[in-house]
């Protein structure tokens, strides 16, 4: 909505001139984690169901090959996970910021986390 300041003075009419608020982030206040809640936990039960895989080949005594196999595309999908979820936050918490303390408080939660993450 549109508030009105004090007339302009130095035409022979009065104008009033008007200002627009400040930009107020209207995005919704649940975190990216809640929205796509549904999906973030669907993946995470294909990871669960992978890894039962693995156990269920280790138990039956399946060639290391076979394991390997199981182990590489668990981590494949971890780390497509790992990537929405980065990717998202990145989104919402650095480039959608409220404000510059709010993005420097992500970016330094990306930096710990990142620093972990290369281990």
């Amino acid at each position: 909505m549109l508030q009105a300041s004090q007339p302009v003075s130095h035409f022979p009419f009065s104008i009033i001139e008007y200002t627009i608020p400040p930009y107020i982030n209207k995005r919704p206040l649940m975190s990216h984690t809640i929205r796509q809640k549904k999906k973030l936990i669907a993946r995470v039960s294909r990871l669960k169901g992978q890894l039962e895989a693995v156990e269920r080949a280790l138990e039956a005594d399946r060639p290391c090959g076979d394991i390997l196999q199981l182990l590489a595309s668990i981590r494949g999908a971890l780390n497509g996970l790992t990537g929405e979820v980065l990717e998202d936050h990145l989104h919402e918490h650095v480039l959608h910021a409220a404000d510059e303390k709010a993005r420097a408080e992500a970016v330094e939660e990306i930096s710990q986390v990142l620093r972990t993450y290369i281990r």
